[in-house]
């Protein structure tokens, strides 16, 4: 058997037990050494989709890793959003989210974790301005004043498409109703995308959307567009008259999506991940891409996840009793 001097043997001791120490810092140094999964708790080719899509490819270059988008469209991102609750805290499994799976689903769902406690917010990403208030072609009205007449004098026929209990276009359907005495059937879909097609195809009468699913079919004359949801017009579509000059004024509407980790992420590759998206939303292709769509960038300043810590919190305050009131509760997949 070799025996040490004791002194020597301390040396070797203490650096032994330093081992596993700097094993942490190498790897959270290293972050990533391998492909990040981004779960978009939504279908293929919906607003969600389509964002994460052109973020996420400008990030892998600042990264110098993949990320892989997976979709998981099921329960108004329930699902999807739990996968990334229980995933491992180490950075390779995030969410692209809009802010209705971390504001709307938990005065919706009994969910089975928490929407700001077991998330480590990483950025702001965009902000839909407003939504899109289009129905089909076939629709005998030919603005909003005379749809809202079309629709009080049918009540209970006009159906609504849109992604499920929760979905922000569910909960405009919920204000749009109580503002105008109208009442409308909710037609649930696993995309925006799919809905939209029946709305072209005639099958369903309207949607509340985004820019981003709105504004080709509306271009196009396949749908009938017949009020923006915001203050102001639409750079991208300026034909498109606001609500306030069709006729409800006030009927703001629109969403914000943003990036998540599970908690105890090391706060190194939360870093790593906000600067990779400081990056992507200042590229000037990127930025060209999502004013296309309809969708403002977050200022430089409220890209942060204090920011949008800071957004969930005041959207937690101003949703939730609207949504209780309503009387909408249902049960997680």
């Amino acid at each position: 058997m070799v025996r040490f001097p004791r002194r020597q043997f301390l040396a070797l001791a203490a650096g032994a037990a330093t081992l596993p120490a700097l094993s942490r810092i190498a790897s959270a140094q290293s972050y990533p050494s391998r492909l990040v999964t981004v779960i978009v708790p939504s279908g293929a080719g919906g607003p969600t989709d389509v964002v994460a899509r052109i973020v996420t490819e400008h990030m892998r270059s600042t990264l110098g890793q993949a990320l892989v988008i997976e979709n998981v469209p099921v329960a108004n991102g329930t699902l999807g959003i739990g996968r990334v609750a229980r995933a491992k805290p180490d950075g390779y499994t995030i969410a692209f989210s809009p802010g209705s799976t971390h504001v709307f689903n938990a005065a919706i769902y009994a969910l089975p974790y928490d929407v700001v406690n077991d998330f480590e917010p990483i950025g702001l990403v965009v902000k839909d301005r407003a939504q899109v208030i289009v129905a089909r072609t076939s629709m005998p009205a030919n603005d909003l004043k005379e749809f809202i007449a079309w629709m009080r004098a049918n009540p209970g026929k006009v159906t609504l498409g849109h992604t499920g209990p929760g979905s922000p276009a569910h909960i405009a359907g919920i204000v749009f109703q109580k503002l105008t005495g109208t009442r409308l059937q909710d037609v649930a879909y696993r995309a925006a995308a799919q809905a939209m097609q029946d709305v072209v195809a005639g099958h369903i009468d309207m949607m509340m959307t985004s820019p981003s699913i709105a504004l080709a079919p509306a271009q196009a004359g396949s749908v009938k567009a017949y009020a923006v949801a915001a203050a102001n017009r639409l750079v991208a579509a300026p034909d498109i008259p606001t609500v306030d000059e069709a006729g409800l004024p006030g009927f703001y509407t629109g969403g914000w999506f943003a990036l998540w980790a599970p908690k105890g992420t090391p706060r190194d590759s939360i870093g790593k991940l906000n600067a990779a998206l400081v990056d992507a939303l200042a590229d000037v292709a990127v930025r060209a891409r999502l004013a296309d769509l309809g969708l403002e960038i977050f200022p430089r300043e409220q890209q942060t996840p204090e920011a949008l810590a800071a957004l969930q919190k005041a959207e937690i305050e101003k949703w939730w009793p609207v949504i209780k009131e309503a009387g909408i509760k249902l049960k997680a997949e």
